[in-house]
């Protein structure tokens, strides 16, 4: 099923998803995207899977306050200072959603190559029920959502300069992914808010 733009849907059993296609102004979503793809430290990391050490089909750079780390597949990144531009949009954030975020996982996909499988943020230093705000910049991708075990899965289309916000308990009990897509894209900047304790 494919949600709607501007979407509040409610995630059984006490999940909520909330989408806002414009919340960053074109112009400004333009500026963000072209200095957030030269200025961070991207890097392809290693994970472990089954097993087995694999490349990340994306890049990424982890930044946060002092002394913040973040454990996930097997790697634990130390949090790279606040650049101006990531800190600007935690001010937005903590004020419009009334939540703190202390963190922030930068992806780089650059093609349609580039993905992330299905998983939850569920790793025990993001608390019990996290909010996790993930805001888009570039080539729109294609987000599905899916719940454990048996159900219907969810598809959305997150564009540039827009606000995807997972909260309650999305996290204990649906799963979600960025799919590879066969088609020609340009490169998709996804930067999800977080907090770590």
């Amino acid at each position: 099923m494919d949600l709607f733009e501007n979407s509040i849907i409610d995630l059984p059993p006490g999940g909520r998803l909330s989408y806002h296609p414009d919340w960053i102004e074109a112009v400004r979503a333009d500026q963000l995207f072209e200095r957030l793809s030269t200025d961070l430290p991207w890097k392809q990391r290693p994970i472990r899977l089954f097993g087995k050490e694999v490349m990340q089909p994306r890049l990424t750079s982890f930044h946060g306050d002092s002394g913040v780390s973040y454990r996930y597949s097997g790697k634990t990144l130390d949090a790279q200072p606040w650049s101006a531009e990531l800190a600007e949009l935690r001010r937005k954030l903590v004020d419009q959603l009334d939540c703190e975020f202390n963190s922030v996982l930068c992806n780089l996909y650059r093609d349609g190559r580039d993905s992330m499988g299905w998983h939850a943020d569920d790793e025990k230093e993001l608390g019990t029920n996290p909010v996790i705000a993930s805001v888009s910049l570039g080539q729109s991708r294609r987000f599905r959502l899916k719940p454990r075990g048996e159900g219907e899965a969810l598809s959305l289309d997150l564009v540039h300069g827009s606000l995807l916000v997972m909260a309650g308990d999305v996290q204990h009990h649906w799963l979600h992914e960025l799919p590879k897509s066969s088609r020609p894209m340009g490169p998709r900047i996804n930067l999800t808010f977080r907090s770590i304790a």
